[in-house]
């Protein structure tokens, strides 16, 4: 798939995308990513990209015109995403769903925000990454990356390590250990021990519940009334 970052600050990305599972996806021609200067659609020597609010008040707007000259030059396909506070919330659902996409389009805003006529007319939905608020698109932009490329057939090697992650079956991961079995008293839990693949199964499943009904009692909920929902 192709992912596009639309930003003022192209080298926020550089490293990141180079790095680990992102870059080694990119190496395998599983991904290319398109990092887009807005400022490479400024007309005026200072490559302006904001201005004052209309109707007065602090902070500065990004300008719509260079959102609206690269998607007329860019022609982006699939969806278009503005990253936002006020944007739908971004889940494992979503991810997936980008991850089924030929192309993802991510438009970083800054400052106060982005002009509405860019979220009306070149976005195709709104984002957010959680409650709260960042400087800018960019490292919410990394993170809808990342949870999008690894997904990929051929990302992670082998399918079976993003279908053991926390949200693949609306629950929470269980605990997971590593050698040595005992350190500084404390012990690996036996049956992971035993070589018992039905009951490392059944730990496992009964694990990724206990921990989803104690953290997260939302998700909790949504998954016993799907449960109820299939028996029905």
């Amino acid at each position: 798939m192709r992912i596009n970052i639309w930003t003022i600050f192209p080298e926020f990305f550089e490293a990141t995308l180079a790095t680990s599972i992102l870059g080694r996806a990119a190496a395998e021609g599983l991904v290319e990513y398109r990092v887009v200067d807005l400022r490479g659609y400024t007309h005026d020597r200072h490559r302006t990209v904001d201005d004052e609010p209309y109707g007065g008040g602090a902070g500065m707007v990004m300008k719509p015109e260079p959102f609206f000259e690269a998607r007329d030059d860019l022609g982006p396909e699939g969806p278009v995403a503005l990253l936002t506070p006020r944007g739908a919330l971004f889940d494992h659902a979503t991810a997936v769903r980008y991850s089924l996409a030929p192309e993802l389009t991510l438009l970083c805003g800054h400052y106060k925000g982005v002009d509405e006529r860019v979220a009306q007319v070149v976005a195709t939905e709104e984002l957010s990454i959680g409650n709260y608020v960042l400087s800018g698109g960019e490292p919410a932009a990394l993170v809808v990356i990342d949870a999008v490329v690894r997904l990929l057939p051929g990302a992670l090697g082998n399918h079976e390590s993003a279908a053991t992650d926390s949200f693949y079956e609306d629950l929470l991961a269980p605990p997971v250990y590593t050698r040595p079995a005992e350190y500084r008293g404390l012990q690996v839990p036996e049956v992971l021990r035993s070589g018992d693949h039905a009951r490392i199964a059944q730990w496992r499943r009964e694990q990724s519940e206990r921990v989803t009904r104690w953290r997260r009692p939302d998700l909790w909920r949504a998954y016993r009334a799907a449960e109820h929902e299939e028996n029905e």
